[in-house]
């Protein structure tokens, strides 16, 4: 068994002992939101878990990304509840960027055997060698619409990125900027269900994901090439 093996069931077993204790802690929280007694109770109880509560849903997150075992919005939302829409987005880009250069940096130094020890071969091989990333002049392009575009495995394309032909501070501007609508908008959610505002995190979803649409739309109106297109027919 490889190191690699062995330290990813390392970070699955830690994942799922914090994610059941987060759990644990933060069910009884959840089914009080509906009362305003229960949401200042939640505050209160993030406030008392201190910098533990900042560590526990960086592991969360970093466990997230690099095991890629749920999407990500869960722990964005979670973000938006217990450090409010701002200060969420804040922490969720933060720790996306080092989570990102960590990932990216392993794969520049093992290579695509280090990546086939979390995705199937042949997914991989399929991906780099579709037409997309035939064409080195548009690789940043094609990666910025892969994170933009809602329900893309963006964490999986961390690790994809670093066996294209890209610089790895472009690569991480990229990605980072290009998570901010889905960032900023499960932060904004998680914020108003802790203020009570069920409606308005519903809205702000809406309004989001239909402003990405639309942008997506335009693209593919006049990239000749089809690019979006080409994207869905790969992912498949």
């Amino acid at each position: 068994m490889s190191k690699t093996v062995v330290f990813k069931k390392i970070v699955s077993i830690i994942f799922i002992v914090l994610l059941i204790g987060l759990l644990i802690y933060l069910v009884p929280l959840f089914k009080e939101l509906l009362t305003e007694a229960g949401r200042e109770n939640f505050k209160q109880s993030i406030d008392d878990l201190g910098i533990f509560g900042i560590f526990l849903l960086f592991a969360l997150q970093f466990a997230q990304i690099f095991l890629v075992v749920i999407p990500g919005e869960p722990i964005e939302i979670l973000a938006g509840m217990c450090y409010g829409a701002v200060w969420g987005t804040l922490f969720v880009m933060i720790s996306s960027l080092l989570i990102s250069c960590f990932i990216f940096f392993l794969v520049r130094r093992f290579g695509r055997e280090f990546v086939y020890n979390f995705y199937k071969k042949d997914k991989v091989k399929k991906i780099l060698n579709s037409k997309l990333f035939k064409d080195t002049k548009r690789i940043e392009f094609i990666i910025l619409l892969l994170f933009l575009i809602p329900g893309t495995p963006k964490d999986l394309f961390v690790y994809l990125a670093a066996l294209l032909p890209i610089r790895p501070y472009r690569f991480i501007i990229i990605s980072t900027f290009a998570r901010f609508p889905s960032i900023i908008t499960s932060t904004l959610a998680g914020a108003n269900i802790v203020e009570g505002n069920f409606h308005t995190a519903l809205i702000l979803y809406g309004v989001i994901f239909a402003l990405v649409i639309i942008i997506i739309l335009i693209v593919n109106r006049y990239d000749k090439s089809k690019t979006t297109d080409e994207i869905m027919k790969t992912l498949k």
